[in-house]
């Protein structure tokens, strides 16, 4: 991409069941995105155009078949339709695979989009796992879809609320399971993906802190052995390598440290303990990104809320902010000033 250019910005509408349609809607009515950038969805023109109707927002739905060209009027929305899904397939609130399955396939579409060149990110709207589930496929999120996608061997999740970083060991696993992943190994790699995505980002030095996996950091080994036997050696072996990294901190101190701005990054051992503290600190802005992929790939940090869907009162703010940081990350602008 040409400096002086505008990113293009594929934004997937996400299950065409939930909130997806309508908060990409809300989004992309914000002045300050195609200032920023050149915005096109890529989803299913009836569901858009059903969004405009509820949210009432003044723009039109543009089918287009030159993503090149698109996203260059802001009272235009356009819109890159694969014709995958029937209208009269679509069942707002509920659970339907048929929505799943298209709702995958935008996602595969926009990254073959990001691989060819033809966008510069990816900002994702909401899937439903269990929708994906239903429609036949294993790989049920967008991070692992697209790492099939593009043959990535390493890549991870991090979630964002204000200065709060943080990035997952694992993400879509059983808690039993998560458990089990937490080995020297695999820590030493996070670590080093974790050091490596933030220098591009525009940190110097960054300061990554590992967090333990056992109450209290394990008391010494009272309450489990992962710290001392994979945890810190992995730490160390990152220190020797110049990483700058700490641990294992305990997960009771450790999201409180990095929000008083003593650590660039945290590493967290399983999802729910990397999602909590970012959810409570930051719940309408939180997003997330990914690190490995080849392409930047932003992507809103809530769910399809079956509940809310249809009702026009869903916030967008997640979504904008998942746009703004596809499209710092985009320009090379980092997040060390976002």
């Amino acid at each position: 991409m040409n400096k002086d250019q505008k990113p293009a910005i594929a934004i997937t509408m996400g299950d065409p069941c939930g909130i997806g349609p309508e908060v990409v809607v809300k989004a992309m009515a914000d002045p300050q995105v195609y200032k920023t950038c050149r915005p096109l969805v890529v989803g299913n023109v009836y569901s858009m155009e059903q969004a405009v109707s509820l949210t009432g927002v003044a723009v039109r739905i543009n089918e287009t078949n030159d993503p090149a060209a698109a996203g260059l009027d802001p009272g235009v929305i356009d819109v890159v339709d694969i014709h995958n899904l029937n209208p009269e397939d679509i069942t707002v609130g509920q659970i339907n695979p048929t929505c799943g399955k298209a709702a995958m396939e935008w996602v595969t579409k926009a990254g073959e989009l990001a691989l060819a060149g033809v966008v510069d990110a990816l900002a994702t709207a909401p899937l439903n796992k269990e929708a994906a589930s239903l429609a036949g496929y294993k790989s049920i999120g967008h991070m692992e879809l697209l790492q099939e996608l593009s043959k990535t061997k390493l890549v991870a999740t991090m979630l964002m609320a204000k200065n709060l970083r943080v990035v997952h060991l694992s993400t879509h696993r059983s808690l039993r399971l998560a458990c089990d992943l937490v080995k020297k190994e695999r820590v030493l790699d996070y670590l080093r993906l974790t050091h490596e995505s933030f220098v591009k980002f525009g940190f110097q030095n960054p300061r990554i802190a590992a967090a333990a996996l056992n109450p209290h950091g394990s008391d010494g080994g009272l309450m489990g052995d992962e710290e001392a036997e994979e945890i810190a050696p992995a730490v160390k072996a990152a220190q020797e390598e110049g990483i700058n990294a700490v641990g294992p901190v305990p997960a009771d101190i450790i999201f409180h440290q990095a929000i008083q701005n003593q650590y660039d990054a945290v590493l967290c051992m399983y999802h729910d303990q990397g999602h909590i503290p970012v959810k409570v600190y930051g719940f309408e802005e939180s997003i997330t990104a990914n690190l490995g992929l080849p392409f930047v790939r932003t992507s809103v940090d809530h769910g399809t809320a079956f509940d809310i869907a249809g009702k026009g009162v869903a916030s967008h703010e997640s979504m904008l902010e998942a746009i703004r940081l596809a499209v710092a990350l985009a320009q090379g602008n980092g997040l060390a000033d976002f």
